[in-house]
């Protein structure tokens, strides 16, 4: 056996026991006995709320130790069959050692991406707003681009959706639209995703077929949970306006002024939600969006790195930060201009396949971060 194949045994045994300490491993294995022997307890389901987030960290924690304990097996196999080849080396031994090796390494690095989720908030939903910018009608058909884009990709993982409000542009496409993303680190997977995204291509709503840029910009907000402590004054800290839902579908769209936007006054952030039935539950979730939205910038407060991000940002169009570019032509590609990944192929990432960028992105701020420190 060559001495690159043994020095890739050794780099990745090291690498799975670096990352069995660091997780905690022993630790989360009792928490996980622990959450088991609750729900095995008579009485588990009386409070569901409480017994449901129980079901939901159990999750979790299986979602990171099975894949944990995956790689501690495979560790050992490996260990035996480097064992096999030193007392004799074999064809069939080297091939099963090179297919072990492989294997272990690509769960390996899909549980070292989901070390690099470890925040509280990354593990929660996410709001994903889009914003139309500069550009006209092409910058309103982008946004709903970039909307259609962000649906395939939480369909893609199986991801819950649900579309809190989208008004539409004056010719095609649509000036702004609130999406909830319901899955497992939906956040953490998408909050690098915030920022300008410029689209360059030949405009199909241009008679002279020139080639046009537009903007849209994209917020991503963790969904927090209901008890986190954000004192807030409805009456006096907030300006509620009530109207008609816009969009298409429904026998209450245009009928009834169902539709609720708040604006904080002190921070001027503004929600919208339009999906639900009646003004009440609207007020509701959008309440909900609104806390999420001022949580986001309590976090942008204590992370300069992501205060500056977002600042940057705050100039929808040209000025402002763009992280990722997508031209269609005369070139084809997209770029993202912080970890520099590019791809030759910008249908499919509009077709939702997102997770290269932002695997890119996570690995990219990690070690910015540590760069930092």
């Amino acid at each position: 056996m060559d001495s690159e194949l043994r020095d890739a045994c050794q780099n990745l045994t090291e690498r799975i026991l670096y990352l069995k300490d660091s997780l905690d491993y022993d630790v989360k294995q009792e928490e996980l006995k622990s959450i088991n022997a609750k729900m095995a307890a008579p009485g588990f389901w009386d409070n569901q709320e409480k017994a449901q987030k129980q079901v939901t960290e159990l999750s979790r924690l299986k979602a990171l130790l099975n894949p944990l304990d995956e790689l501690i097996a495979g560790a050992e196999d490996l260990e035996v069959l480097l064992e096999f080849a030193e007392d004799e080396e074999t064809p069939e031994t080297v091939t099963e050692i090179q297919q072990t090796v492989e294997r272990l390494t690509a769960t390996l690095s899909t549980v070292e991406l989901q070390t690099m989720l470890g925040k509280p908030e990354d593990a929660l939903n996410a709001y994903v707003t889009i914003q139309a910018g500069e550009g006209g009608t092409d910058a309103a058909d982008w946004a709903e681009m970039l909307l259609r884009m962000y649906m395939r990709w939480a369909e893609n993982r199986g991801f819950g959706l649900e579309l809190y409000e989208r008004t539409d542009g004056e010719e095609a496409g649509i000036r702004h639209a609130t999406l909830l993303i319901k899955g497992d680190y939906a956040y953490g997977y998408l909050k690098g995703e915030s920022g300008n995204h410029r689209l360059v291509r030949m405009s199909p709503f241009n008679s002279a077929g020139k080639r046009q840029t537009a903007f849209a910009a994209v917020d991503v907000t963790p969904e927090i949970d209901d008890e986190l402590d954000i004192e807030i004054d409805w009456d006096k800290d907030v300006n509620e306006d009530t109207m008609r839902a816009g969009g298409a579908g429904g026998q209450h769209v245009n009928k009834t002024e169902s539709a609720v936007r708040l604006t904080h006054l002190a921070t001027g952030v503004v929600v919208r939600c339009q999906n639900e039935r009646s003004q009440h539950q609207n007020r509701a979730a959008a309440r909900k969006m609104l806390l999420a939205k001022l949580y986001q910038l309590e976090i942008e407060k204590r992370e300069a790195e992501v205060a500056s991000r977002r600042g940057e940002k705050s100039k929808i169009g040209f000025g402002g930060e763009t992280i990722r570019n997508y031209v269609l032509q005369p070139e084809q590609f997209v770029k993202d201009t912080r970890s520099e990944l590019k791809t030759a192929n910008p249908l499919t990432v509009l077709e939702g396949e997102l997770d290269p960028f932002l695997e890119a992105y996570l690995k990219w701020a990690l070690e910015h971060s540590d760069q930092g420190q």
